[in-house]
């Protein structure tokens, strides 16, 4: 019996020495392993700052690109309601019927990581950006999405509108998708606007512009800001709540952005939704309205599509609904859901060089505006050269 007990002794001595060494190494390999660094989420009124050596850029070379967005400012009228009438001037009709503001000199953010590595202009001031609205507005279209309120971007959009704004053959075979890429070729008019009027071609009159034929939808891209309040109008119907508060709750509250932001209509744009008017809000400045914004909130929001509809904890949107969003479409390669594409990039972008670019590869937002709109190009080959790889 003694040497059974010694036995059982020496194997529980061996068991807890075995039992030590595996809680050393445990600790060992916890404390040795290389740490993960964590995105970094701008919490709400505050915003880091890194030097550009910090985040890995030659500093000289973004400075210098930083001077070239001063120096080239849009050369249209800081009198945004002189610069619209004059941008659209051949346009039939065309009148201003939403808010317009003056607007501020060229200001812009780069973000590298999360955080800010330049800026310049005022940041803060609140301006219109006229067709960077239509990404915001994609992203409403890709909430009722994931919520299923819309089951899918295939279904046509009269299964869901039925008020008489998709009657008819051509317009009946519009479905989201065609909304979302501008390839519907929608025919019609909404608060007295005629989308044949909504930048015509070169050639021809107006008789000509009103009855030429109607390009099968999905086969034909044609930017036109009638047929994208279109879509706004029909998101309204299927939400049922103003578009803006819905942006507010589901995606601009939860990044922090600012309290001073906000999305206007037109003075006839108000319809009944359940006994109650609410304003149909536009998706551009074209007749003003649109959305009014500081440029830290632009960068909120494109920073949010660079972490993959993620803030913090929260999964704002799918990751599948970029994938969808950010995908060439059959009749422009260089569109997707309002959003436009180029090489290892995308961005939204809007009259007067607004623009939101999101860079995945290398881990950067930048954010310029009032930048004059042919120099775009240039100005993001200066950024992504100023990188010290």
């Amino acid at each position: 019996m003694l040497w059974i007990g010694n036995e059982y002794r020496n194997e529980m001595r061996k068991s807890f020495a075995s039992l030590v060494t595996g809680i050393l190494l445990v600790w060992f390999l916890a404390t040795n392993l290389p740490v993960i660094a964590q995105d970094y989420y701008p919490p709400a009124g505050k915003w880091e700052r890194k030097s550009p050596i910090e985040m890995s850029f030659d500093a000289t070379k973004l400075e210098a690109a930083v001077q070239f967005a001063r120096e080239n400012e849009y050369t249209g009228s800081r009198d945004l309601r002189i610069a619209i009438l004059k941008g659209f001037q051949r346009e039939p009709y065309h009148e201003i019927v939403g808010p317009t503001r003056k607007r501020g000199g060229p200001t812009g953010l780069i973000i590298r990581n999360g955080y800010i590595v330049a800026e310049w202009g005022d940041i803060e001031r609140v301006d219109m950006t006229f067709s960077v609205t239509k990404s915001y507005l994609s992203t409403v279209a890709g909430l009722a999405i994931d919520r299923g309120l819309i089951n899918s971007v295939d279904d046509r959009v009269s299964d869901y509108v039925w008020d008489g704004t998709f009657e008819g053959v051509h317009n009946g075979q519009i479905t989201w998708e065609h909304l979302l890429n501008q390839s519907s070729d929608w025919s019609g008019d909404l608060f007295g606007m005629q989308d044949w009027a909504d930048r015509p071609p070169a050639e021809g009159g107006i008789t000509d512009w009103k009855n030429r034929d109607l390009n099968e939808p999905g086969t034909f891209y044609k930017y036109n800001d009638v047929r994208v309040n279109v879509l706004a109008y029909s998101l309204l119907q299927v939400w049922r709540k103003p578009l803006p508060q819905i942006l507010k709750e589901n995606i601009m509250d939860p990044i922090g952005a600012s309290s001073t932001w906000r999305w206007y209509g037109y003075e006839d744009s108000w319809v009944n939704v359940d006994g109650t008017w609410v304003q149909s809000v536009s998706g551009g400045g074209h007749s003003g309205g649109g959305i009014f914004i500081n440029t830290l909130d632009h960068a909120r929001f494109g920073l949010l599509f660079l972490r993959k509809g993620r803030w913090g904890a929260q999964q704002l949107f799918t990751e599948e609904w970029i994938r969808m969003a950010t995908e060439p479409s059959p009749a422009n390669e260089s569109y997707g859901y309002m959003w436009w594409l180029s090489e290892n990039l995308y961005y939204a972008a809007g009259f007067g060089g607004n623009y939101i670019v999101v860079c995945p590869d290398h881990d950067m937002v930048i954010v310029t505006r009032w930048l004059e709109p042919s120099e775009r190009p240039y100005f993001i080959r200066k950024v992504l050269e100023s990188l010290s790889l």
